[in-house]
Formats: C-alpha cells, structure tokens, sequence
C-alpha cells in the first residue's frame, strides 16, 4: 500500500458529499451564528429583576430626569428663600398678623412628565411647617369642604353644624412654572431645570416675592462595544 498516494481524508470523502466548499461554508456560518446565540444568552441573563427596598432619604438618580429629590430640594430652599424675605416682614407689621397664602397653578413647561401635584404638596408642607405663614387650602380642597358643610347643615346635629361665611381668605397666591433646557451630543446629555415662583398679592396684583431655582444635570450614556 502506498501511503504517499493517499488522498486527505477530506478528499476521500468527496464521493460522500463532504467537500473542501462545504466545511468553508460551515465554518463560516459559525462565525455567524455562535456571536448571536451569546447575545441572545446574555440578554436572557439581563432580564433577571431584583428589588431592593431603600429609605425615602437616600438619593436615587437614574435617568437623570426630575425625581422627588429634586421636587423635595427645591421646596425646601424655595420656601426658606420666601420666608426671608422683607415682604413678611413688611406685611406682619402692617397688618399685626402672619398672612394667609393659598397655591395656584404651577406650570409645568419642560419637556417631561413631571408630576406637579407632588411639587405643590412639598410646597404646601414647607410652607405650614415655617409656622411663618398661614397656609389655606387650594380650590379642590375647599369645594370638598364647602360640600362637607352643606351636608352637616342638612344630616348633623345643630350644635355640631360648622357655619358658613367663615372662611379665611388669602393674602396672596403663590403661581410659578418649571422649565427646561436640553442640550446632547455624542452620548452626553445636559439637562437645564429652572423653577421660577411668584408670591402676588390677591389685593392688588402686586408681585410681593420672586424666587427662582436652578439645577443642572449631565447624563452619559456608556457605549457597549462588542
């Protein structure tokens, strides 16, 4: 038997239908394939939810959108800001008393969803707690009240009834509008928040007090290379 005059093994079994083309042709089709079945394990893998309970305190910055840290500070640094201001000062004196404020509308201008009502109650809550001034409730609350004392008029007892026309009106009204700034490029996002407040006088028209806050955020988002 002559050994050197032996054809490869590949070549022998061309007859089989195993040629030089069609191992080319299977190694690349691994090439393909093998890359794409380990992303799709690796994207299975990532699916995995895990939840974690933290305290309301810590600060959770995901997204880098507006979140209730920032609804919280800026209530806080707002308010502390109004009740500093000489207006109080000018309005306790004159009138021997603490005022009486009531919120408006707050505006929300910036280009995401952002749940104004939980600004307000933050505000709200700012505002009583300074015990600086007296902060009556908003109209939604006092058309719920208004109907709570025409029912007790009607169904309770008479030395229980609450009288009408007592109300306390407002001195003034708090309005204001959040707003924002976007800038991006190359992965790089600049976010530009600006929260301006007005305090008018409900008598006059008057703008009493003017606050604004600012904040500024940058976002970069990691590119994944394969």
């Amino acid at each position: 038997m002559n050994l050197f005059n032996e054809r490869p093994f590949f070549l022998a079994q061309h007859h089989k239908g195993i040629t030089l083309s069609s191992i080319t042709r299977f190694i690349k089709s691994c090439a393909v394939v093998v890359p794409c079945l380990c992303l799709l394990f690796l994207g299975g893998c990532g699916k995995e939810k895990k939840v974690t309970r933290v305290d309301p305190g810590v600060v959770t910055d995901f997204s880098g959108r507006w979140n209730d840290t920032d609804s919280k500070l800026v209530a806080e640094a707002m308010m502390k800001e109004m009740v500093s201001r000489p207006w109080l000062e000018n309005f306790s004196n004159q009138h021997n008393r603490v005022p009486t404020v009531i919120v408006g509308t707050i505006l929300n201008k910036s280009h995401e969803h952002i749940d104004v009502g939980t600004f307000v109650s933050d505000l709200e809550r700012e505002m009583t707690n300074s015990q600086k001034v007296v902060f009556v409730a908003s109209r939604r609350d006092r058309d719920e009240i208004r109907q709570e004392r025409q029912e007790q008029a009607v169904h309770a007892r008479e030395d229980t009834q609450k009288r009408p026309g007592q109300e306390l009106g407002a001195d003034f009204m708090m309005k204001g509008t959040i707003s924002t700034i976007v800038d991006e490029s190359d992965g790089v996002k600049g976010i530009y928040y600006q929260v301006d407040l007005d305090l008018i006088n409900v008598e006059t028209n008057v703008k009493s007090w003017y606050g604004q806050k600012k904040i500024k955020k940058v976002v970069e988002r990691k590119r994944l290379l394969f």
